[in-house]
């Protein structure tokens, strides 16, 4: 029994926090007052004269509460500054009535002065007033397939209008939207006949194909609701998906020409049997311009339907939420897993299950509208950056159970109309700021609760004697948090230094290394000279600017330079027989040690007792140089000068090669490296090996002494082919140039043709020209 006792008495101690060790003060640079509280919740300054001795640093001020104490500080003198919650408007929680607007969410306005990283906690009440005004905005697809639906709704106006008034105490408005899809391809059908008349069947009376159309506002008049759905005709497109994103946006975003009241609980009601065209889907058309979240609506249509993509759940989640906007999906059974998944990205959305007719609908949104109002979620908008806040429900009191309890949300489910909860809200600022602010908010709800916020980064713990002469200051200069603030012409902890006709800034700097901090933030400059504080361990700092401590050298197995050595200004030096940067390595070759007995092959240094190769040689023992170029290729001028006295390196071959390279003339290999046959410089091929020595660039070679050179060429066959070409070639331009001459002659024989053929006059003896002949004939010849 005694044994269950202090069992009991131990959980409930270690619940209470009796047993915890108390936080830490991580202190980092203190120099005041003001550093040590913004350093951490659990710091705290002791502003006690004479805390702090001679040589001592002025950060031993801050440390934990229980520290201070237990170093002599009373209880009086220390500085913790603590938070302050100060309630600036509280209406109580009230149903509504004709002469107010109910208050849901009390209280209104909360003033915080917060202390950096230390949580504040609050408690905001919440009751779900009765009879609250609803204002629902009907939605609905009209393309072909939602042809009977339509013709039930036409029915439902005046039940959909009895339910929501029965539940807001006749505090209902109805209005009714119409959408189908943007009206270009691939979407709806273009040709002019089909967009002016969309339906299938050529009978059918149907209205031109449409994006979303503003049908009447939102109206306490349930016959002008009827009226103006009976007169809505069925329209039509190509694919599935409809344009019920766009619909739902502009629906949100149009306050103004929706009618939404400022006081109410805002619903819009999708209907469809299809899923949703989204962001990127635009593309398929060509329309690349990102949907901007703002109304675009002229003459009840949206005008921009066919130039902005359709919006992303992301926008249209961050719209419905930020205009207090709560979607119910009513859809048919096989689009349902689709809105379901829809509604998870969307605070305070609900999905319901339509038949084949729609006949359901009034009391698929009873349902829905019950569950959406019975839930109360808890938000926050405008956060300041490194703000937190943490939500704790508390609804066992209200009727409703507690859902979740988180960092963005609290949530309590199947609150009770008039029934009141409350949420536990814990803030904490983790930096400085001033005159900042956020939004608490139950989503889907106007009442809103405004958290201004300002911290608390400054110590109030001047000199009440305000005196510029104060005795602990050597009457040189003030108090301020228990440290003196010196008069011009004095330094030091106490003002015990004058600097006369010397700058302050320049014995300040005397102090400073390279610019840097002053002591390195580890003494004190007094007269121009640092007065090196002492460290954590008790060891006093050392060097002309504090630069040195014997406490931070590298360790090993936890112990400073590994027991083998001494730290000296932050570096260990190591006894005899160690080494290493915390002398934790024996000095040792034994593991460097190749089987030629050399030192990690000559390519590497062995320190603690490992091989440290050159640039590209592997470990363990540096035998191998993956990165490093072929030696087969970079050795071969040399093997052609030492094997065979040619080459490149013909004239210096033994300075440029022989003291990196021993060489052997052989008739066969005797080593078994890699092999090599390369071309050299008298188109010969060379055979030869190379042993790697040690060293990164010593090597054994063994070279065939039999070159693989091509056949000498024939002289005469050069000789006789080079006659025989000159004459083939003279006799080839002979052979041209009379060619040439004949194709000449021939055109003059052609020309001169033509030319004669050109004469036009008739052929005539000169009659001037007498014969040289004459010719006389006897008369009395007869012949005989």
């Amino acid at each position: 029994m005694d044994l269950c006792l202090l069992f009991i008495l131990f959980m409930l101690m270690s619940r209470n926090g009796l047993c915890q060790e108390e936080e830490g003060c991580s202190k980092t640079v203190i120099n005041s007052c003001n550093d040590c509280i913004r350093s951490g919740p659990s710091c705290v300054w002791c502003k006690q004269l004479n805390f702090t001795k001679q040589g001592e640093q002025e950060a031993a001020r801050c440390d934990t509460q229980a520290q201070l104490i237990e170093r002599g500080c009373k209880l009086d003198e220390i500085i913790s500054p603590e938070n302050s919650v100060s309630t600036v408007k509280k209406d109580p929680l009230s149903d509504s009535s004709s002469q107010q607007e109910p208050v849901q969410l009390s209280p209104q306005k909360i003033s915080l002065n917060l202390r950096p990283g230390l949580p504040s906690k609050f408690s905001v009440s919440f009751k779900r007033a009765e009879g609250y005004p609803v204002d629902l905005y009907y939605l609905m697809d009209l393309s072909n397939s939602m042809k009977d639906d339509l013709e039930n709704v036409k029915g439902l106006g005046q039940a959909l209008f009895t339910t929501l008034n029965d539940i807001t105490k006749g505090n209902a408005q109805i209005g009714f939207g119409a959408f189908v899809d943007k009206t270009v391809l691939p979407y709806t059908n273009t040709n002019k006949k089909k967009l002016q008349k969309p339906c299938n069947v050529k009978e059918e009376e149907c209205q031109p194909a449409f994006g979303y159309r503003h049908v009447l506002g939102l109206t306490p008049n349930a016959n002008e609701f009827t009226n103006k759905v009976k007169e809505q005709l069925i329209s039509g497109n190509l694919d599935s998906p409809e344009g019920s994103l766009d619909a739902i946006m502009q629906a949100v975003v149009c306050g103004d020409k929706i009618g939404w009241r400022n006081s109410s609980t805002r619903l819009i009601v999708l209907t469809t049997d299809a899923g949703f065209h989204m962001a990127g889907d635009g593309k398929l058309a060509g329309i690349l311009e990102p949907n901007d979240e703002h109304c675009h609506m002229g003459g009840n249509v949206y005008v921009k339907s066919n130039e902005m993509d359709y919006p992303s759940v992301g926008q249209l989640a961050a719209q419905l939420e930020k205009n207090n906007i709560q979607p119910i999906f009513a859809v048919t059974q096989n689009v349902k897993t689709v809105f379901e998944q829809l509604s998870k990205m969307i605070p305070k959305s609900e999905v319901g299950v339509l038949t084949n007719n729609s006949d359901n609908v009034v009391g698929l949104i009873k349902n829905a509208y019950n569950k959406l109002s019975s839930k109360v979620t808890l938000t926050h908008d405008n956060l300041p950056d490194n703000v937190r806040v943490v939500y704790t429900p508390k609804c066992g009191d209200g009727g409703g159970e507690q859902k979740s309890a988180g960092e963005s949300q609290g949530v309590c489910e199947n609150v009770k109309p008039g029934k009141e909860i409350h949420f536990d809200v814990t803030v904490t600022a983790d930096s400085c700021m001033k005159d900042q602010s956020f939004i608490i908010r139950p989503l889907g709800i106007k009442d809103t609760l405004t958290v201004t916020l300002n911290t608390k980064c400054e110590c109030q713990c001047e000199d009440s004697s305000g005196s510029s002469s104060h005795p602990h200051c050597n009457d040189k200069g003030k108090v301020t948090c228990g440290i003196c603030s010196c008069n011009s012409g004095f330094v030091g902890q106490f003002c015990e230094c004058s600097i006369g006709d010397k700058d302050e800034r320049s014995l300040r700097a005397s102090c400073q290394k390279d610019n840097g901090t002053e002591c390195e933030g580890r003494g004190d400059c007094v007269c121009g000279r640092c007065q090196c504080h002492k460290s954590e361990s008790g060891k006093s700092y050392h060097g002309d600017f504090c630069e040195c401590d014997d406490d931070h050298c590298d360790r090993f197995y936890n112990k400073p330079c590994g027991g083998n050595g001494k730290c000296n200004c932050g570096k260990c030096k190591c006894n005899p027989g160690y080494e290493g940067s915390a002398c934790q390595c024996k000095v040792s070759e034994e593991s460097c040690r190749t089987h030629n007995n050399t030192v990690c092959f000559g390519r590497g240094k062995c320190k603690c007792d490992h091989c440290e190769c050159n640039e590209g040689y592997q470990r363990p023992r540096c035998q191998k140089c993956l990165g490093c170029a072929d030696p087969c290729q970079t050795k071969l001028i040399c093997i052609e000068c030492l094997g065979f006295d040619s080459g490149p390196f013909k004239k210096n071959c033994s300075v440029a090669c022989s003291p990196s390279i021993y060489h052997e003339m052989v008739d066969q290999f005797t080593i078994s490296s890699k092999s090599c046959r390369f071309k050299d410089t008298e188109s010969c091929w060379i055979e030869f090996k190379l042993d790697q020595l040690v060293g990164e660039d010593n090597y054994k070679a063994e070279i065939l002494k039999q070159r693989d050179c091509p056949e000498p060429p024939s002289v005469i066959a050069i000789i006789g082919g080079s006659i025989a070409s000159v004459a083939l070639i003279g006799i080839l331009v002979l052979m041209l140039v009379k060619l040439l001459l004949y194709m000449k002659d021939l055109k003059e024989f052609k020309k001169f043709e033509n030319e004669k053929k050109k004469g036009r006059w008739a052929d005539a003896d000169n009659p001037l020209f007498k014969n040289a002949t004459t010719t006389v004939a006897n008369p009395t010849f007869t012949g005989e």
